[in-house]
């Protein structure tokens, strides 16, 4: 199956209703906006990081039309977990095309929510912006860069809730 169908065909076996189309290539989201449907719904943005010593990784994501500063990141996230008391990730990176690949079986340009469905440990922990609850739908890649899922936000929280890593929301920005 592609990474495509493995998207639909989870979705589809847990019941959660999703809208998809497939468009060219669009690997950066100036790219992707070319071929996104004006939809109503909050395109997002993916970024996968690890932490400096390698043994932790976040997948954050957020409305595409904003820009997230990875140093203010590390401390709103280092907040975050101490608070949970969980240690703090200390310096952020992106994570390589390797790791990428382990743990969520992507490649750059294709990240999304739905990679999380390949991390069978549970390892990787999500971030999405707190404003994301406050949309009809979000819009993510499908794991592949050449097509979009549309999914309602009561859908993508059954979504969360199906996969089993460990999620929050936070103010981003």
């Amino acid at each position: 199956m592609t990474r495509k169908e493995i998207v639909y065909t989870y979705l589809q076996t847990h019941a959660i209703a999703y809208d998809e189309y497939d468009h060219p290539e669009g690997k950066t989201i100036e790219e992707a906006m070319r071929w996104w449907r004006d939809d109503g719904s909050v395109h997002c943005k993916n970024i996968f990081l690890r932490n400096h010593k390698g043994n932790q990784h976040y997948l954050v994501c957020f409305d595409c039309s904003h820009d997230l500063d990875i140093h203010d990141l590390e401390q709103r996230l280092k907040a975050r977990l101490q608070a949970a008391g969980k240690p703090a990730p200390g310096k952020l990176s992106f994570a390589s095309p390797e790791r990428m690949m382990r743990y969520l079986g992507l490649e750059p340009g294709s990240v999304s929510p739905f990679g999380l469905i390949n991390d069978t440990e549970n390892h990787v922990i999500l971030f999405l912006d707190e404003n994301l609850q406050q949309a009809q739908s979000l819009s993510f890649h499908p794991n592949d860069c050449t097509g979009t899922v549309v999914i309602s936000r009561s859908e993508f929280q059954r979504y969360l809730d199906t996969i089993g890593n460990t999620y929050e929301f936070m103010g981003l920005y």
